[in-house]
């Protein structure tokens, strides 16, 4: 009996506080009430509780990438967006799981080697793109044998009649999208010059930029979204920006991707904001935007600089999803955040954690835009990063600000990594040898970067598991522990495509 009253007292608070239970978290003006605590308890309980498994099958899928998106930047990013107490959209999603990264070659994977597994469902090695691990980085020969190349689910959807696209903040040739169209032994062959920088033949070695366009997957694709225009033209043919263009062979691909147009079929190419939010996508059958020479801009950026001519990630997702959704068999869009990872790199947490929050809008945008009854929609990453996330700072103190006192008596960072270029930036170059007190440095600015123990030009990534969230048919799949080349099969399962087993079947 004393057990339904306190079950009946917490449910008493559930209603009294339903601004609390419309958003689960405590915020921090509340934190020293036990009872809120106890209610919030209970309501996860019952949430849980209620929860039904979805086993329709699944008309759409979208896969959203958020490359380097380790659980310290997802914690991080919390706190940026208000306080430790938010949720980021998709920590919303009923189901989670934890995926297994590694290469077949490498602990510690790269992009290419996991984008292989989390699309074509095969782990590959280190550098190497849409082939399996007989091929070995920079093996120009190896991956002319078709019986090496792994293939999509993007493929595998639009073989069972669904339409396909992708949507990233990188270049549309970069290893995360590339992985859903291109065979290659090296994910830099991005222009057919790489090709010739890697000694293999260029009548035989197609480029990532080439199997865009004219390959037997990208070809079929109907949406096409980031940034990379260099890749795909001659130095001196970029209309936008002179001379940005990589290519030696004189092409303009861009140009021969308009001109595959069948009959009657409205292909459009935009290369900026303006002219992407005036697509009709009721008269366009295929959609081709490239926002920038190289990657796109970071928001942070795009904001201080005034940079309107460049879109959202959520604003590409809009426009990709209404494209893709008139087709009555439904479709499979893959969207990363690319420059989650490009942050890192560069030891900038500010932009990372900011290009994180603006991963989390486009998912909500999709989540919202789509029934949960016929939308699977899976969010994860390819590799964690060497971010740390540590100290004692306060509940409310700035995530960009001190943790505490070192034993050297001076300051150190809430945020810090294992290497990078943020090295030179925090040790004194004099003879001692010792930090830099940061009370001397500009904290606020968007390419400030933040501490590093080892000097490397690039930090790299972490070998670590990461998060898999998802929502929709089929969702509670996503559970436990498991490799990364899992994530396309469950997806292939719920959306009834690819030869393996399936919910039709």
């Amino acid at each position: 009996m004393a057990a339904s009253i306190i079950s009946l007292s917490v449910l008493a608070l559930l209603t009294i506080h339903c601004s609390f239970v419309n958003s689960s978290p405590i915020s921090s003006v509340h934190q020293v009430n036990e009872k809120l605590f106890s209610a919030n308890a209970a309501e996860t309980v019952s949430r849980l509780h209620r929860l039904q498994q979805n086993k329709n099958v699944a008309k759409n899928v979208i896969l959203f990438l958020g490359d380097g998106m380790s659980i310290s930047t997802v914690a991080m990013a919390r706190v940026y967006a208000g306080g430790v107490e938010k949720q980021l959209a998709f920590e919303r999603f009923p189901y989670i799981g934890m995926s297994k990264t590694y290469n077949v070659d490498y602990q510690v994977p790269d992009s290419a080697g996991t984008v292989t597994a989390y699309l074509t469902g095969v782990k590959g090695n280190y550098g190497t793109i849409g082939v399996n691990a007989q091929v070995k980085a920079f093996d120009c020969q190896a991956e002319l044998d078709n019986r090496t190349h792994t293939h999509s689910i993007a493929k595998w959807a639009m073989d069972a009649g669904k339409d396909a696209g992708f949507v990233t903040t990188t270049r549309v040739t970069h290893a995360s999208p590339a992985g859903v169209y291109a065979h290659t032994a090296n994910r830099d062959r991005e222009n057919d010059n790489e090709v010739s920088k890697d000694g293999c033949d260029k009548d035989l070695v197609q480029d990532i930029a080439h199997q865009l366009v004219h390959g037997d997957t990208g070809k079929r694709l109907k949406v096409i979204m980031g940034g990379g225009r260099r890749e795909f033209l001659h130095k001196d043919l970029d209309p936008e920006t002179e001379k940005t263009g990589k290519r030696k062979d004189k092409r303009n691909l861009i140009d021969e991707w308009l001109n595959l147009a069948g009959e009657g079929e409205n292909r459009t190419y935009v290369w900026n904001r303006d002219d992407l939010m005036a697509v009709d996508p009721k008269a366009t059958d295929r959609l081709m935007g490239l926002f920038e020479p190289s990657h796109c801009v970071y928001n942070l950026n795009r904001i201080r600089d005034n940079l309107h001519q460049e879109p959202t990630l959520a604003e590409m997702v809009d426009k990709a999803t209404d494209v893709l959704r008139k087709n009555e068999n439904g479709f499979f869009l893959f969207v990363e955040g690319g420059l989650i990872d490009r942050g890192h790199h560069d030891t900038w947490a500010r932009m990372a954690l900011d290009e994180t929050v603006e991963f989390s809008k486009a998912i909500q945008l999709a989540r919202e835009k789509f029934p949960e009854e016929d939308t699977l929609i899976v969010v994860t990453s390819d590799h964690s990063h060497a971010v740390s996330f540590a100290g004692f700072p306060g509940r409310t103190d700035d995530i960009f600000g001190s943790a505490g006192t070192a034993d050297d008596q001076l300051p150190y960072m809430t945020i810090s990594y294992g290497n990078g270029l943020g090295f030179y930036d925090h040790v004194d170059a004099g003879v001692s040898r010792g930090r830099v007190d940061i009370r001397r440095l500009d904290t606020t600015q968007n390419e400030f970067r933040f501490p590093a123990t080892l000097p490397l030009e690039s930090e790299t990534h972490g070998g670590e598991d990461v998060a898999v969230y998802a929502s929709g048919p089929w969702s509670h799949l996503f559970t436990g522990s498991y490799e990364q080349n899992t994530i396309p099969h469950m997806m292939a399962y719920a959306l009834c495509v690819g030869d393996g087993l399936t919910a039709c079947k």
